[in-house]
């Protein structure tokens, strides 16, 4: 199998857990507090995931310039299409609507394009880093494959008890997230070949650019429902998604 379709592989796999958790969340009525402790998990892993494998990998193969500026661009970027998206009417798609001030908007309200959108642009900085670990040589980073499968399980969970509580039936919801799924293979699939041949600095500020847009991503969308019944636990929650992550890591490496 070529290396392009190895990639979109592997990023399918990690959008499919996105699809998992949505099922999960659809089928299963799980209390409040369990979902947020499973979105403090995974905020855990993808603050590992970006220290110990994003930003270690940019800076060795392009060193601190290349990794500060694409990691801070990669924020940037995110940043300024989250505040978009958000104004449409997707502030809110990783709640999962127990706050009722902070709660998906209602399935009449015309948002859903802009929450399917929003949902998007959360996946693909994850999906292109599968795609561009395929260019290191010895095959895909297991390590960045498993942190993504294990955040995109309570992204697709939380986000997906929302929908449900906003009105919106399986068709949109099970949509969405098998859309994103197969866009997600799609992303890393294109990463990988359009950076096939790029120089190292390319390669990192690359990755550093996708480290920048996830960890800004799950400040905006991932913590706040992870701190809102969690409290005093979440910390110590998050904590314990760090460190598995961070096992994997050693161990994969």
């Amino acid at each position: 199998m070529s290396l392009a379709l190895q990639a979109g592989f592997w990023g399918l796999v990690g959008g499919s857990a996105l699809l998992l958790g949505a099922g999960v969340a659809y089928w299963v009525r799980l209390p409040q507090r369990l979902i947020a402790a499973v979105m403090a998990i995974g905020s855990g892993v993808l603050i590992s995931a970006v220290a110990f494998d994003l930003m270690d990998e940019a800076y060795r193969r392009g060193g601190f310039d290349s990794t500060a500026l694409g990691f801070v661009g990669g924020a940037l970027a995110y940043t300024l299409a989250n505040v978009v998206v958000s104004r449409a009417g997707a502030r809110h798609r990783k709640r999962s609507g127990s706050n009722p001030d902070q709660s998906q908007p209602s399935a009449d309200s015309g948002s859903g394009l802009a929450i399917a959108i929003g949902a998007l642009l959360d996946g693909i900085p994850e999906s292109v880093v599968i795609g561009v670990s395929l260019l290191q040589g010895g095959g895909v980073s297991l390590v960045t494959v498993a942190a993504v499968f294990l955040s995109n399980v309570p992204e697709g969970l939380s986000s997906a008890a929302g929908m449900k509580q906003a009105g919106r039936g399986p068709a949109y919801i099970f949509g969405v997230w098998g859309g994103i799924a197969v866009l997600s293979g799609l992303a890393a699939l294109i990463g990988n070949v359009a950076l096939a041949g790029a120089s190292p600095d390319v390669i990192a500020a690359t990755t550093a650019i996708a480290a920048g847009a996830i960890l800004a991503m799950l400040v905006d969308t991932m913590i706040p429902e992870a701190t809102e019944e969690t409290h005093e636990f979440s910390g110590l929650i998050t904590v314990a998604g760090f460190l598995l992550a961070f096992i994997l890591s050693k161990l994969g490496g």
